[in-house]
């Protein structure tokens, strides 16, 4: 009889923790490439910088390294959404000037370029992050 209930717990415990790890999720999949920027490009004061490459070219590199959930350009700057993080690439000295920020400062900075991005601040907005709108 004990063997019988050890099993029975046992694969209860392995069906719960495989249920919870399901759904939690490690958010990895909506997050900002960040480990890969700080590699990639060369740190600066509010960022990083790309000496040699358009704002474009390095906003294709860094969704080619993770897909954004959004994207927009505008004043020749590209913006790519990563659930409660926007990437902003910016021409910088004949070069690119990456930086990550909080959706909702970014949104707020470069609004008039974000035109059919949701505001942070309305009623309907739901975040992207892990749990958000859930």
């Amino acid at each position: 009889m004990n063997s019988a209930r050890f099993v029975r717990t046992a694969v209860a415990v392995v069906l719960a923790a495989t249920v919870l790890s399901a759904c939690s999720g490690d958010g990895d999949g909506d997050a900002v490439p960040r480990e890969w920027i700080r590699k990639t490009y060369a740190a600066s004061g509010s960022g990083w910088v790309d000496a040699d490459s358009a704002p474009g070219e390095v906003a294709r590199a860094i969704r080619a390294e993770r897909a954004e959930l959004d994207r927009a350009s505008g004043g020749g700057m590209e913006f790519l959404r990563y659930g409660d993080d926007m990437v902003t690439v910016s021409p910088y000295r004949g070069g690119s000037l990456i930086e990550i920020e909080d959706y909702r400062n970014g949104y707020r900075r470069h609004q008039r370029h974000l035109t059919y991005w949701p505001d942070p601040d309305s009623a309907s907005f739901r975040g992207g992050g892990p749990g958000e709108g859930k």
